[in-house]
């Protein structure tokens, strides 16, 4: 799904976009939209910001951070796999799961696992996930676990709210061999997404697109 994207725009359901502004994200040249968040994720308001999406061309997959919040529709589910995780019910529990409510239901070609990486102690989704700490001395371990162990397909690189520094991106994306590289947080304009451009496969911006919409819209813009 995510081989040839470069930019993606990941919406929060829980969190207001107007018309007008989500219009603008959807003729973009953004490469995709992932939607999804670590809280206040339902039914409904996920199905609203999906027909919402749907009025335009632009791909649109959905992050499973709530079972109750599944509904069809999406071209890609991905669900979210935390591998610096204590608690194993954030590595494969929600898989699980689905399975257990959807198999009947799936068209595998439509799902992949997510795996993460969430480097930012500070955010909420390090807290919710009961995560341990990464450093520059375990982190080779993880993705070397993601990549020659286990061989996904992906590896999110999640600073959520905090920007990565280009040395620490860079010594991951020469760690990895295969998998393909996501990241995101922090991403505050233009400058911040092309200085990080060599050394991820896929950038997704996601809290500034709230926070001063025409940065987020400018990241876009390939330079």
């Amino acid at each position: 799904m995510l081989e040839n994207y470069k930019h993606v725009f990941k919406l929060d359901p829980n969190k207001t976009i107007s018309d007008a502004h989500l219009e603008r994200l959807c003729e973009s040249e953004t490469d995709l939209i992932i939607v999804g968040g670590t809280d206040g994720v339902t039914q409904s308001n996920v199905l609203d910001l999906m027909s919402r999406i749907r009025r335009y061309m632009t791909p649109v997959a959905l992050e499973l951070s709530n079972l109750e919040a599944v509904v069809p529709g999406f071209d890609h589910y991905f669900v979210p796999a935390v591998f610096n995780t204590k608690d194993m019910k954030f590595l494969h529990g929600m898989l699980l799961e689905a399975l257990e409510r959807y198999a009947h239901l799936l068209d595998y070609d439509t799902i992949s696992l997510m795996p993460y990486l969430i480097f930012n102690e500070e955010c909420k989704a390090y807290k919710y996930a009961n995560c341990e700490p990464i450093n520059r001395e375990n982190m080779a371990y993880y993705i070397q676990l993601i990549d020659k162990m286990y061989r996904q397909k992906y590896m999110y690189i999640e600073f959520s709210g905090t920007l990565a520094e280009k040395e620490l991106l860079q010594d991951i994306y020469e760690t990895k061999t295969n998998v393909h590289m996501i990241y995101g947080g922090g991403i505050d304009s233009k400058e911040a997404f092309d200085e990080r451009a060599p050394f991820a496969d896929t950038l997704v911006v996601g809290n500034l697109i709230y926070e001063d919409f025409e940065a987020a819209l400018n990241t876009v813009i390939r330079s």
